[in-house]
């Protein structure tokens, strides 16, 4: 294992060397970084952007296994890394900016530093996706968010809409309740798509309400956000809403940008693996959402994060039998 550190001639960055970098933090990261230091590997993970992942963001998982009583989003994600470094792994807060995928050899660069890995796992995720409609970049951090547990304080006493209807849409607007006087759950069908569970409690809760069958297509203020447009995709009517604020929750998308034309990619742009979660390229592996356009869950994501270590142990067992 080669972990000598020297300047790289053509980059002039400090160039890192190990056998296995993990790319991205959440739990598919750390569960791999938890397997490969069981190995005796010495990973690197990379945590990108977001430390600990979407998941960190979200107020209480309930259905991760051992936690009866639920657990914070931000808390697991803690768990997990302090799990991962009691048995070697090195968690670093940095983000690549471009990645190059050769044959047997892997390159990182980031904004200050150079690095390689004679295997790599790739467990960027997801980020969420946006509803591309007028005044909404404009409205960021004004009115318009992505994350309820992030923003919901400032929505006291508030009367806010949140966009959506699977899971995220219903776990955000009920924790989001906390706060605000009113929720409206707008969702462009005519029944949700989120568990049985989340349904319940939903409806049954007095803060809460729905319109159906509707899209927002125009993010409308001033100094912050004062009413959304809607439209009904059956009767075609458009209305204005009032509200103080838009919480967005429809999906995601991979965080695959930095592998575009290097690995292949499904339509939607998640990246192809097989049962070993082994990607197009020779010793690069992906796990988690980067990769689960179906399931997208933290126990999932954590299990992808498992096999993937194994598969690049053994992988990197078998360079050193040639």
């Amino acid at each position: 294992m080669r972990e000598n550190l020297k300047m790289n001639e053509h980059q002039e960055k400090e160039c890192i060397y190990r056998d296995i970098i993990i790319v991205g933090s959440g739990p598919a990261g750390l569960s791999a970084a938890l397997y490969a230091a069981r190995a005796d590997l010495n990973p690197m993970v990379l945590t990108g952007s977001t430390l600990h992942g979407q998941a960190s963001t979200t107020d209480i998982i309930e259905n991760y296994p051992g936690f009866p009583d639920g657990v914070g989003g931000m808390e697991l994600g803690q768990l997990f890394q302090k799990q991962a470094e009691r048995f070697g792994a090195e968690v670093v807060i940095d983000q690549a900016t471009s990645i190059h995928l050769g044959p047997q050899r892997y390159c990182i660069e980031t904004y200050g530093k150079h690095y390689e890995a004679k295997t790599m796992i790739i467990t960027t995720g997801a980020t969420s996706r946006k509803l591309e409609v007028p005044g909404e970049k404009e409205f960021v951090g004004r009115g318009v968010s992505y994350c309820g547990t992030c923003d919901g304080w400032f929505f006291k006493d508030k009367d806010i809409v949140v966009v959506g209807g699977g899971d995220s849409a219903l776990e955000e607007g009920l924790f989001l309740t906390r706060f605000a006087k009113s929720v409206t759950i707008i969702h462009r069908r005519d029944e949700l798509r989120a568990g049985a569970i989340l349904q319940n409690r939903a409806f049954n809760h007095p803060k809460i309400s729905f319109i159906w069958d509707t899209i927002v297509t125009e993010i409308q203020g001033q100094q912050g956000v004062t009413g959304v447009t809607l439209k009904n995709v059956k009767s075609q009517e458009s209305i204005f809403h009032p509200t103080d604020g838009v919480f967005v929750f429809i999906g995601h998308t991979p965080n695959t940008e930095l592998f575009n034309d290097q690995l292949e990619l499904d339509e939607e742009g998640y990246i192809l693996i097989n049962k070993f979660m082994e990607t197009s390229v020779e010793g690069v592996f992906a796990a988690g959402e980067v990769a689960d356009p179906i399931f997208r869950q933290v126990i999932t994501s954590a299990g992808m994060g498992a096999a993937a270590a194994i598969q690049a142990t053994r992988y990197l067992e078998s360079l050193d039998e040639i």
